[in-house]
């Protein structure tokens, strides 16, 4: 029976029907509480005593519910109406690929578009062991601005891959056990078809029939029969697509082919690697004629050969898909060798003088970072016995500039004493100076460029000491052109973020933008010439690929990667060295209220923001390549319950009763806004002309926020924010960061960081600032004991890390807890450490980075 329009459904009041299927009825309605707009889906109340279509329409709910793709359908709640349940999701705007192939055949640039997004939907849920296992046209959206979105996952079946797993929470419906047939005819598997069981292979199978269907205009399998078309899967193959578009390049012939392969065992082996191959022709749409784009991917135990030209292969290992290219035709991808070979990360890397040896420094197995020396012509690295060192730069003569007892200071920043070795190493290093970031030699091997902060401005030196650029922001990976006449380095506006640009700055302090904002940034060289500046950066999300830019701002495409790349050095003679890094930020809770340790990460870069004071909820942002071109901010339970989307922007902190989170929206300029964590509305808190910096934190009372920004053209200072409205006060003089969890318990005061990087307690009602004793340098408040007389910090450098209760009064401290994976190859970072009050729970943050690293030849 169709719902009125005005029906109320819980919170949700129905709107116009959108559609009807098998599996309910939609309708378009409104939730009041956020004042957005949804999509219902009810089951008939005709069928909500059918046991078996219930369970798969909570089936829908319960795998999608535990997505989070910018390529699948959003699930927001599930409830139940008068006995019928129902499930809301995102509205969206366009029409269904079933609809859009009712004209005909897609160009072959839309369709590789569009079954590249889909490829990704399918990829995460993949990985999170959801196979769909009904993919179709009817199955797929296509929003009004291209997203296409994949949707119902009720016949979606949860399947561990590896024998002896556990199973995931979400069970197996009845009904769909082996030797039951599931899915729509036409787009069905082989083993699907004859009742086996059907895992992600299948889901590429139907993937497969549906670009077909996208390039041809024509269903791959079809018969007069559901008899025909059954034997039509098992024992047929669909024509050939230069059949109605001889223009179509073969290339994209072969991945259809590859995805139809009868047998499971010769498809390919996971959704990433079709959505790899599909992005190296993204582009091409003739067969000759094509420009090739330098790519790298995994291993693969079946090669897929995509022909650009007259032939070009996609190799097993880290193998070239395609570059840009000067001319016109076929461009042999470059050749990439594989110099490192143990499990961790790789932090720097420069060539030798000769072009041939290599001096890098990598953290191995879980040990501190160490600089290790290797050649080009061999596999072994020798240590230089220098632990806990960071490579800089290398002299034409073979100085090299290292960075001791180097450390991180601040998110993405690493601080430590500059000194210079020999690249024989053998003595011991000469220290320069103290608390430097980045430095290059110039071509003379005499002056020095340096980057460090200096009363909380992040600052070039070129040479040391002569300030050619301040910024209140961060600079990184600063690099003297071969002529000696500029210095390009990496900006990044926000501190605790790694977006930004890139620009040069002249010796009379001259300094020019030359990109526009790419969201994460990390690696930058000249190229042989000086001409232009080499960069690995991400347009949107957090795998890096290396782009070109010249002087004069033009930027291409140099090469792209599975995961990310981070550019470390580029010799003479056009050979790069580069580390291919998989990146992954978690989250881990413990304490007496669990058993054990859980992990609460999310997607791939899960920033941990704060606990609630009951340890019940954690506030955490998303910042990496799965949240898409905007950071999302979540709360979870420390139970592991599913995470609850706040909204967009990088979440700062929550109020101590848990209703508000307080987030910062944005990137050229960032805007302070409240999410209600439950029922009600956002507020968008006005800050004036405010430059947001972050280290927010809401007062005990709720009734205001304490946040470090810098008015135009001034210094960082601490704000107090009334979140009922009027002009933000400001608190410090310039020179002063707040902490997040930085405000004591009785509201009287916060802990800042000055202007010469010592921790104090400011008055909230104004006054001198009180120095805090027993805080060691580069050391992080992490919140306050309950009883106001001691601060809890960490520092980011220590692992395991530490979390100290420090003693207000004498500057005493005690360990209060140690914390680490127990899987601690690539962990590079713990942190933030959070404690509830009264101690019975705590959470931290990791990174943890696995690096390996590549010489790559041919690159043009």
């Amino acid at each position: 029976m169709a719902l009125a329009a005005g029906t109320r459904l819980g919170p949700y009041e129905i709107g116009d029907p959108l559609g009807a299927g098998g599996m309910g009825e939609v309708y378009r309605a409104k939730d009041p509480r956020l004042g957005r707009e949804v999509a219902i889906k009810v089951l008939p109340s005709s069928f909500s005593q059918d046991v078996d279509r219930l369970k798969r329409f909570e089936q829908e709910a319960r795998a999608a519910g535990v997505l989070n793709h910018p390529n699948i359908t959003a699930v927001y709640d599930l409830g139940s109406h008068e006995g019928s349940p129902y499930i809301v999701t995102e509205l969206l705007e366009g029409e269904t690929l079933r609809s859009r192939l009712g004209a005909g055949a897609l160009s072959p640039r839309k369709a590789i578009d569009y079954a590249i997004q889909i490829a990704r939907g399918l990829a995460a849920a993949h990985e999170k062991g959801i196979v769909h296992r009904d993919l179709k046209p009817e199955n797929l959206f296509v929003t009004k601005d291209g997203r296409v979105k994949i949707l119902d996952f009720g016949l979606a079946k949860l399947k561990t891959e590896k024998d002896g797993e556990t199973q995931t929470d979400l069970r197996t419906v009845s009904g769909t056990e082996p030797g039951v047939v599931l899915g729509t005819m036409g787009y069905m598997s082989p083993e699907q078809v004859r009742g086996k069981s059907a895992d992600r292979r299948s889901d590429l199978f139907s993937f497969g029939t549906i670009l077909y269907e996208m390039l041809s205009g024509q269903r791959a399998f079809r018969g007069d029969t559901a008899a025909d078309t059954i034997t039509a899967i098992l024992t047929k193959e669909p024509p050939d697509l230069t059949q109605t578009n001889k223009d179509l390049h073969p290339g994209l012939e072969r991945i259809v082919r590859h995805c139809l392969e009868k047998n499971p065992e010769e498809r390919f082996e996971s959704a990433r690697d079709v959505a790899f191959d599909l992005e190296a022709l993204s582009g091409v749409s003739r067969p000759t004629g094509a420009v090739a784009v330098a790519e790298v991917t995994k291993k693969r135990t079946v090669l897929v050969p995509v022909l650009l030209g007259a032939a070009l292969a996609l190799a097993a290992g880290l193998a070239a898909g395609y570059r840009y290219g000067k001319k016109v035709g076929y461009v042999p991808p470059p050749n990439y060798q594989q110099l490192s070979f143990r499990r961790g990360e790789v932090y720097s890397a420069r060539f030798a003088p000769d072009g041939q040896s290599v001096v890098y420094a990598a953290s191995w197995d879980g040990r501190p970072v160490e600089l290790f020396s290797t050649r080009t012509d061999r596999p072994e690295s020798r240590a230089f016995g220098l632990t806990g060192a960071d490579v800089l730069a290398v002299s034409n003569s073979g100085e090299v500039l290292v960075s001791l007892d180097r450390h991180v200071s601040e998110p993405f920043i690493r601080t430590g004493t500059l000194a210079e070795i020999g690249i024989s190493g053998g003595v011991a290093p000469r220290e320069i100076v103290k608390d430097v970031q980045w430095a290059d030699w110039d071509p003379s091997g005499k002056d020095l460029a340096v980057v460090r902060d200096v009363q909380l401005r992040s600052q070039i030196e070129f040479p040391l000491g002569r300030v050619l650029y301040q910024t209140a922001g961060w600079i990184s990976h600063p690099r003297i052109s071969p002529d000696g006449s500029l210095v390009a380095f990496l900006e990044h506006p926000q501190r605790r973020d790694d977006g930004g640009t890139v620009g040069v700055v002249d010796r009379a302090g001259k300094k020019r933008t030359l990109s526009e904002a790419y969201s994460s940034e990390f690696g930058l060289a000249w190229s042989p010439d000086g001409s232009s500046i080499w960069v690995t950066g991400a347009k949107v999300g957090g795998n890096r690929a290396l782009h070109e830019i010249t002087l004069s701002g033009k930027s291409r495409l140099l090469a792209r990667v599975t995961q990310s790349l981070t550019l470390q050095d580029v010799a003479r003679d056009g050979r790069v060295l580069v580390a291919h890094d998989t990146i992954r930020i978690g989250i881990m809770a413990g304490g007496q209220k669990l058993a054990k340790e859980r992990e609460l990460a999310w997607l791939d870069w899960s920033s941990l923001f704060d606990i609630s004071p009951d340890g019940k909820t954690i506030l955490f942002s998303e910042t990496g390549e799965g949240t898409g071109p905007e950071y999302s901010t979540f709360v979870r339970g420390t139970d592991g319950s599913a995470p609850i989307r706040l909204g967009a922007g990088g979440a700062q902190a929550m109020s101590l009763d848990g209703q508000w989170a307080a987030v910062l929206v944005g990137h050229a300029r960032r805007v302070l806004t409240l999410y209600a964590t439950g029922a009600g509305d956002k507020r968008v808190i006005d800050t004036g002309d405010l430059e947001l910096q972050g280290g927010t934190s809401f007062t005990p009372d709720g009734q205001r926020v304490l946040t470090t920004a810098n008015e135009p053209g001034r210094g960082p200072r601490i704000f107090v924010v009334d979140l009922a409205g009027g002009k933000p006060r400001a608190l410090t003089p310039e020179g002063y960061r707040a902490f997040s969890r930085g405000i004591s318990p009785d509201a009287r005061s916060v802990a800042v960081t000055g202007p010469d990087r010592r921790v104090y307690l400011y008055p909230l009602s104004g006054g001198e600032p009180t120095p805090v004793t027993g805080m060691e340098q580069d050391e992080t408040v992490g919140g306050w004991a309950a009883d106001g007389k001691a601060l809890f910090v960490y520092r980011r450098r220590d692992i395991p890390g530490k979390l100290y209760r420090l003693d207000l009064a004498t500057g005493k401290r005690a360990v209060a807890r140690e914390v680490m994976p127990a899987d601690g190859a690539g962990v590079v970072d713990i942190a933030p450490i959070f404690e509830t009050p009264d101690g019975d729970s705590y959470v931290y943050g990791f990174q943890r980075t696995l690096s390996d690293l590549y010489l790559v030849d041919g690159l043009k």
